[in-house]
């Protein structure tokens, strides 16, 4: 990694410890913590998108999953929180890997029927086991007074919460960032573009497509937890397919062609959504139709504007040079 780049990745994780510090209004610092766990969660649909080239509507159970795990086993106090956190997210990862094995299989909009399938199928596990998981009411989380070495009422303030999310998002975003920069990066890439002639040349790739899957869902999962730490609540909206759907909203209007689109779809989906809600109830028919502009106009999605910003900053110079 180049000097410039290192510098781009610390000033960028800088960023959110620093709004936590200004004296910006609380409910601004709520926002734009719940903000970054869609952003988490956007960012683990677009990994799928980008490396597989297949499209979820049941991620949302991926979000929830750990946060339910939580739940409920934290009150029997069987191992530490953070080893409870940790083993939550890699089963959730594991049973994508699984689901993937078999899922990944199907192409297209069978994929995506498979994936609300089982998203739908949490959901009513979620409202239907109301002894296990609250029903509709939803689950309080029984957390202890630290964990990870931080208070509890730190990661549940909004100044605290902001600064962490931040860090494991930018955390998050450069893993995934080396991963598909990565040989298994490269490799997931060539069987999306051509999964045949990835066999051709001797790959297997049937397990590579079900690990992107698993993955997806770690970092799903990952926006997940941090949810159910902040709110100390879950409730099976969190695992609705509309939850899902929101998700793939923010990455395909921030663009999965790159790893940091769906996180820039996510931030300006939150706080477009947040702002028009106050102003109409029929916000969604707005972010639609500005969905459709930016598809129409940007196919790769609000990332798409930086190397069009970039060559648009060219032409001027060589016109300009052009006329002296």
């Amino acid at each position: 990694m180049s000097v410039g780049k290192a510098v781009s990745w610390i000033l960028l994780a800088a960023c959110g410890p620093l709004i936590a510090w200004l004296p910006f209004p609380l409910i601004m610092k709520s926002l734009l913590a719940q903000a970054t766990f869609s952003a988490l969660f956007a960012l683990g649909v677009g990994l799928l998108i980008k490396q597989n080239g297949m499209i979820s509507f049941g991620h949302a159970a991926f979000f929830g999953l750990p946060g339910y795990l939580l739940g409920v086993l934290l009150p029997y106090q069987l191992v530490s929180a953070e080893l409870l956190i940790c083993a939550a997210l890699l089963l959730s990862g594991g049973l994508a890997f699984v689901l993937g094995l078999v899922f990944v299989r199907a192409q297209g909009i069978a994929f995506g029927m498979l994936t609300l399938a089982i998203g739908q199928a949490v959901y009513e596990a979620a409202t239907r086991i109301r002894w296990l998981s609250g029903g509709n009411d939803g689950l309080t989380l029984k957390l202890p007074a630290k964990i990870f070495g931080l208070s509890l009422k730190v990661l549940q303030q909004p100044s605290g919460m902001l600064a962490v999310s931040w860090l494991v998002m930018v955390a998050t975003l450069a893993i995934v960032s080396l991963l598909a920069s990565s040989r298994f990066g490269r490799l997931t890439e060539a069987i999306r573009d051509n999964e045949e002639r990835a066999r051709f040349l001797g790959y297997r790739t049937l397990w590579p497509r079900a690990a992107v899957f698993g993955l997806s869902a770690v970092v799903t999962g990952v926006g997940g937890v941090m949810f159910a730490l902040y709110s100390g609540f879950i409730s099976p909206d969190t695992v609705h397919w509309t939850a899902s759907g929101s998700a793939l909203i923010m990455a395909i209007l921030g663009g999965s062609g790159t790893s940091w689109g769906p996180i820039a779809g996510a931030l300006v989906y939150f706080f477009l959504k947040e702002s028009l809600d106050s102003f109409t109830t029929h916000w969604l028919s707005i972010i639609g139709v500005a969905l459709i502009v930016i598809t129409v106009a940007f196919p790769t999605g609000l990332a798409g504007l930086v190397p069009f910003a970039r060559q648009l900053i060219a032409n001027r110079r060589e016109a300009r040079l052009a006329r002296a």
